[in-house]
């Protein structure tokens, strides 16, 4: 594979393990939402990100990375790309008896990454490289319907009883600790940048701190520290237990018989 090549499949990898990881966190909710609409909504939207997943894999797969199937499925825990706030479990368990779920550490991590993501999206628009600017344009379609739901939840959370300030405030601090391995675009980025395939970090942390913001100061909020990247870098293969638990129940079935069909 060409230096170039190489770089391209670094930041795809980055794309789609993203989409890939907190896809399948939400679907862990799937019968244990808030109620049954909530549950029918975060399922599609669980759905239209692993579709996001698959955008992004076949694009790897089209420049010669491996099958596509194999690069999700296959790859150890080091070599996948995504960030460490998007493997962990689906909560804190500082108010629910089970310690895996907590719906205001969800609303929290989701919200902060769809304002993120529709950052990221903007900036692909104008890479250099063809099928990825295009395959931007689409998700962007269907992201914002997604972005408007999890504001919705934020900012409806933020602004409830003064317990549920309290747990919403704990989240996000949570999700800030790490958030900085969300807008790490890894250990190549002066290549990508030299390459015009995103635009660089700087630019993507100021223009999602400046949404932040906006939304923090319309919510009588504000965090001091800058956000941290607490338990490494997920973009230079640094992964937590979380993910290797997940990637095991996702490929038991794929790795119990590569050659099962379904009919």
């Amino acid at each position: 594979m060409q230096r170039d090549e190489f770089i391209l499949c670094e930041l795809l990898y980055q794309f789609a393990d993203d989409n890939f990881i907190l896809a399948y966190r939400g679907s862990e909710w799937l019968g244990l939402a808030p109620h049954i609409e909530e549950d029918v909504a975060f399922s599609s939207i669980n759905q239209d990100m692993m579709g996001h997943a698959v955008m992004y894999y076949s694009l790897l797969e089209e420049i010669g990375a491996g099958n596509m199937d194999d690069l999700s499925h296959s790859r150890k825990p080091q070599n996948f790309r995504n960030a460490i706030l998007l493997e962990l479990k689906n909560g804190s368990g500082h108010y629910l008896e089970n310690p895996d779920y907590d719906w205001a550490f969800t609303v929290a991590r989701n919200f902060l990454f769809s304002v993120f993501k529709q950052v990221r999206l903007e900036a692909l628009t104008q890479s250099s490289y063809e099928p990825l600017k295009q395959t931007a344009v689409k998700i962007l379609s269907e992201h914002y319907y997604h972005f408007m739901h999890w504001e919705t939840w934020f900012m409806q959370l933020m602004s409830s009883t003064k317990e549920a300030r309290e747990r919403m405030e704990q989240a996000v601090l949570r999700c800030w600790k790490e958030f900085a391995g969300v807008i790490s675009i890894g250990m190549y980025s002066a290549e990508m940048n030299k390459r015009k395939l995103i635009c660089s970090e700087a630019d993507l942390r100021k223009a999602w701190l400046d949404k932040m913001e906006n939304v923090f100061q319309k919510l009588k909020f504000k965090i001091e520290e800058p956000p941290g990247m607490e338990s490494g870098n997920g973009r230079n293969g640094e992964h937590t237990d979380d993910l290797t638990e997940a990637l095991k129940v996702l490929n038991e079935v794929y790795g119990g018989d590569k050659e099962a069909v379904s009919w």
